[in-house]
């Protein structure tokens, strides 16, 4: 028996729980996984509080790192003692071991701990898909970012620096706005006394951005369609203030043939060659030095509900892991 965190119906923090859970022995393309760390996002909120439904009782959780027990038929790629890491499911990540498919699982090169690719795989590979693939960014491109102090919004600033990109953000307070400009976005905007959208224009002369990175959602989403050019790109990634409301798609129309897309990590990387080449490409920018992945924030693993009402009220700033 080993202990998890699980909710057995939706609700707050509150309803996160420790307890012990049986895990097993691995089935055919299975392995049985002991964590770590774990990874902290706020998707586990929305499967926590019923926003994204999951069946229960349900063990939350995307993203872990930790070392290979046992490996079941079929599985030729990894041995017990592996490291290996995950992000994008299946669900489970709380708890201290667990069964996963085989072919969700990346190796860890040894310069990596398990405590920064915990931080990293999730929040990264996001990063990746977003500026790569979702909408290829172009040196000398401005671009603008919400929560540019968050966990994604930190490694979008540096990565979008690194391929000669002009990142404008959006952050809550002068604390973040610093740790944002040392992360590589150029113009940090404190969206309570400032307005996003004139900012914008002013710091493009007029023309808008081509694209808007949003995980905020209802509170930031209306208003940054006003910062996109002519046939600009809405990629709306979270919604951490809440869902949007429906939307009358003539809008998009009057504000110049505006796209918009809601895309996941998971889709991205459905295929295991996309995944290990996310997941190559975020090695990558990491090893070099031109991405730093920082754990700001560590909580037991028991105390997740903790960790979640931190989460919740933005009082953390980065990555934020837990540890079993």
């Amino acid at each position: 028996m080993v202990h998890a965190i699980r909710f057995h119906q939706p609700g707050g923090p509150e309803v996160l729980k420790w307890e012990e859970i049986e895990v097993g022995e691995p089935g055919p393309g299975q392995v049985r996984l002991k964590h770590t760390a774990v990874g902290l996002n706020f998707i586990d909120i929305y499967h926590r509080s019923g926003l994204y439904p999951a069946p229960t009782p349900c063990i939350p959780g995307l993203e872990g790192a930790g070392v290979i027990e046992a490996v079941g038929e079929g599985v030729t790629s990894f041995t017990p003692g592996d490291r290996v890491a995950y992000a994008g499911g299946p669900l489970g990540a709380y708890s201290e071991a667990r069964l996963m498919p085989a072919d969700r699982l990346v190796p860890l090169p040894s310069w990596i701990d398990d405590k920064q690719a915990a931080a990293m795989m999730l929040q990264g590979m996001t990063a990746q898909f977003l500026l790569r693939s979702c909408y290829a960014v172009q040196p000398g491109e401005t671009i603008l970012v919400h929560a540019a102090a968050g966990g994604v919004g930190l490694i979008l600033c540096q990565w979008a620096r690194k391929l000669g990109v002009t990142v404008i953000g959006t952050v809550g307070s002068d604390e973040k706005a610093a740790l944002a400009a040392e992360n590589g976005c150029t113009h940090p905007i404190v969206y309570t006394r400032e307005n996003f959208v004139e900012r914008v224009k002013e710091i493009t002369e007029g023309a808008g951005v081509p694209v808007v990175y949003d995980s905020v959602g209802k509170d930031t989403f209306m208003n940054s369609l006003d910062c996109l050019r002519p046939r600009g790109l809405m990629v709306l990634f979270g919604q951490s203030s809440g869902s949007v409301p429906p939307l009358d798609l003539g809008i998009l129309a009057g504000k110049g043939s505006l796209y918009v897309t809601r895309p996941t990590l998971f889709v991205y990387t459905a295929k295991r060659d996309d995944l290990m080449t996310s997941a190559a490409d975020l090695f990558d920018v990491v090893h070099s030095g031109e991405v730093k992945i920082k754990v700001r924030q560590t909580f037991p693993l028991k105390d997740a509900a903790e960790a979640h009402r931190a989460l919740e009220s933005r009082a953390t700033k980065g990555s934020s892991i837990l540890l079993p």
